[in-house]
């Protein structure tokens, strides 16, 4: 896969330090959501569904800092909302590259233009572009028109200007591994450093509920995926067991806690996609969450859902543990017939 070294080796000596002293539950990467306002309105999205009083409030950037430091994950992913609308991003990102933290901006990026001035290329630092499909299919997911060639134009200059670039997919039902195929390959010709991929989990208050796909789909398409993978070049942003996991080939079960959420309201059990209710603090969240009762195994409201905040932490704990594993996948590749 295509996850920097350095950035891997930290991670890996990060997970064996807790594992060596006995820590059975901390955080891979925090999901920070300092605000839920957007400027586009997705199908699959449930955000921008809440009222304008809640669509106007955001975190702080010592709030963000705090929470950054009281969960204490090396890695922090920042969606929303989108995260450009916040006046003062750049400053949240300037004091986590500070603390040597390796930080996804995720972005629709329809504002970069407007708000790029306030960054500069750093190793701790990835734009990660939101792009559903190719033109026609991604402009109908966000209902947007001009989105799609807006994302590819940041993509190209972020390239260009020496600026780490990931993209971020979530597919949806009615994509087929041809499209897929082609779509993913549009990504490769741009350069991205790396692709974040995602089958849909169906948020209660998204637009569009029949635009879902459910367990045996969502593996029925990365199987078909993955078969077209061969020679392409493809460089995911994942570890190679969750994506074995998307094909069906492994069985894990979820770890919200590996991926906690921090957002406006507090800090959310028990994990980015599902909300019963908020802890007052990380620490209250770890210990006073009822963690077993969670998984597609379990809660009827996980069954179809496969996605990497849940799911990539149980893949990348069990690369750690079982790396001769993970190179033996390695070697035979994702697809099985």
């Amino acid at each position: 896969m295509s996850i920097p070294f350095i950035q891997k080796a930290r991670l890996g000596a990060y997970i064996t330090k807790k594992m060596i002293t006995g820590e059975k539950k901390f955080p891979l990467v925090l999901m920070l959501e300092p605000l839920f306002k957007c400027n586009l309105k997705c199908k699959g999205c449930g955000k921008t569904a809440y009222p304008k009083e809640i669509l106007e409030k955001r975190m702080s950037v010592s709030e963000c800092v705090e929470a950054v430091e009281e969960c204490g994950a090396p890695v922090v992913s920042i969606p929303g909302g989108e995260p450009l609308l916040h006046p003062e991003i750049h400053k949240i990102v300037d004091e986590l590259i500070k603390r040597k933290k390796f930080i996804y901006l995720c972005t629709n990026s329809t504002l970069l233009k407007k708000r790029i001035s306030d960054f500069s290329p750093s190793p701790y630092l990835t734009f990660n572009i939101h792009l559903d499909g190719l033109r026609e299919r991604h402009d109908a997911l966000v209902n947007a028109p001009g989105t799609f060639d807006k994302a590819v134009e940041a993509i190209k200059f972020l390239v260009s200007k020496g600026f780490r670039v990931t993209t971020n997919t979530t597919f949806f039902y009615g994509e087929t591994p041809e499209s897929a195929e082609k779509f993913l390959d549009f990504l490769t010709s741009l350069n991205v450093e790396a692709m974040t991929i995602s089958a849909g989990f169906s948020y209660e208050k998204a637009e569009a509920q029949d635009n879902f796909l459910n367990r045996e789909t969502t593996i029925e398409l990365f199987k078909g995926i993955f078969k077209r993978s061969k020679g392409k070049g493809w460089k995911f942003n994942h570890s190679i067991l969750y994506l074995d996991f998307l094909a069906g080939n492994q069985d894990y079960k979820c770890t919200p806690w590996g991926n906690p959420t921090r957002n406006i309201f507090g800090w959310q059990r028990p994990c980015y996609l599902l909300n019963d209710g908020y802890a007052p603090t990380y620490k209250d969240l770890i210990e006073n969450t009822d963690w077993e009762k969670y998984g597609h195994h379990k809660d009827p409201r996980c069954k179809n859902c496969m996605v990497h905040c849940g799911y990539e932490p149980s893949a990348v704990i069990d690369t750690v543990k079982h790396p001769l594993k993970a190179l033996i996948v390695t070697l035979r590749g994702l697809y099985k017939s």
